[in-house]
């Protein structure tokens, strides 16, 4: 039994084909939007690799670009079908071709929806990424002499100021590592080589903070050094007053972006996909009621469209025995072979014989 038969006359298959071809060049415009997100997406990561670890987060906005690209040949070859088929002597040459290109745009559409779900998982992956990369970069903050980190610096600085953040996880962070270069370290001060020496490896270390981390808003002059020493700043107390300086790390401010950003065209991907799935569908019903009046051989007349022609199960038990016929095509048939009378012939030997001469008597 058909699975969600409708009865079409001529009048609504005419209407269904020129719905559908204007559907169809609206799902066009569709997958240059989705185009577009996964280029923009692609370029805001890009922005930012420099603080990133490798691995792949580009894997989102790839699938995405070429989702979208998929998806403009798709519809466009799709609003031709669609547009030939309210003439049916133009549906006979898109007869063969109609099957294979719904199947086709059936796995498309299952990309979009692939596509629209891992911009929800890609944020265990970006957060790792990020994690690993900003602690580098603040690693390398001091090596501004080294070829291939001296940006590592400005691209910190740039980084804390315009997210308002400080670290990787927070501003103690920067306790924990060298962050002044020793070109700038006065090594006949005593102070200098009591810290160094206190060291295990021989690190200069302070509690302090790059000038980055400053708070402007803060209505007390920015404090970058000794934060956690009371004694060192007047009417102060780091327990209890309120630093100023950012107390969210770069980590979780680049991912709440990061997340936003995703989250955003998830939602479109999503939308579309239901779009594209929607013009799918009445794609099939065009097919199959084209089909439909073909066989009768009554054009003007009435004709039955469906989604399935018969019913899930039974569709589903059709295609995997074909796929296990696909399979046994290529095996030989052992029975048949132990019964072929050309197997296991000895074979013959076809070159001379030692055959003893006979004596010829002599003529006397």
């Amino acid at each position: 039994m058909a699975v969600l038969k409708v009865k079409f006359t001529k009048t609504k298959r005419d209407k269904l084909a020129q719905i559908l071809w204007i559907l169809n060049w609206v799902s066009v415009v569709s997958g240059i939007i989705l185009f577009s997100l996964g280029l923009f997406l692609k370029i805001e990561i890009k922005k930012r690799n420099e603080v990133m670890a490798k691995g792949d987060i580009n894997s989102v906005p790839n699938m995405l670009i070429s989702v979208g690209v998929i998806a403009c040949i798709i519809n466009f070859l799709g609003g031709k079908i669609c547009y030939d088929c309210s003439d049916a002597n133009k549906f006979s040459r898109w007869k063969l071709v109609m099957l294979p290109y719904i199947v086709c745009t059936f796995c498309f559409t299952f990309c979009i929806l692939v596509g629209a779900l891992m911009c929800y998982t890609m944020r265990n992956e970006l957060e790792e990424s990020l994690y690993l990369g900003l602690r580098d970069a603040i690693k390398f903050y001091k090596d501004t002499d080294i070829p291939g980190r001296c940006f590592l610096k400005k691209t910190v600085d740039l980084l804390q100021i315009g997210f308002r953040c400080c670290g990787n996880n927070g501003f103690r962070d920067w306790f924990e590592i060298q962050w002044v270069s020793r070109r700038y370290l006065n090594m006949a001060s005593k102070d200098v080589l009591d810290r160094l020496k206190s060291n295990v490896d021989g690190k200069f270390l302070v509690d302090g903070v790059p000038f980055s981390c400053c708070n402007p808003s803060s209505p007390r002059p920015c404090i970058q050094y000794q934060l956690t020493n009371n004694s060192a700043h007047y009417n102060y107390d780091f327990l209890t007053e309120e630093l100023n300086i950012w107390m969210k790390g770069c980590r979780e401010a680049l991912l709440d972006y990061y997340t936003d950003i995703m989250r955003s065209i998830g939602i479109a991907a999503l939308l579309i996909w239901l779009f594209e799935l929607s013009v799918l569908i009445g794609v099939r019903y065009l097919q199959t009621a084209m089909k439909n009046v073909l066989l009768l051989g009554d054009l003007e007349g009435e004709s039955d469209g469906w989604l399935l022609e018969n019913s899930f199960v039974e569709t589903a038990k059709y295609n995997i025995n074909i796929i296990k016929n696909l399979g046994k095509a290529n095996q030989i048939s052992t029975v048949s072979s132990m019964n072929d009378p050309n197997i296991d012939v000895q074979n013959t030997d076809c070159g001379k014989t030692n055959v003893t001469a006979k004596s010829i008597p002599a003529a006397r």
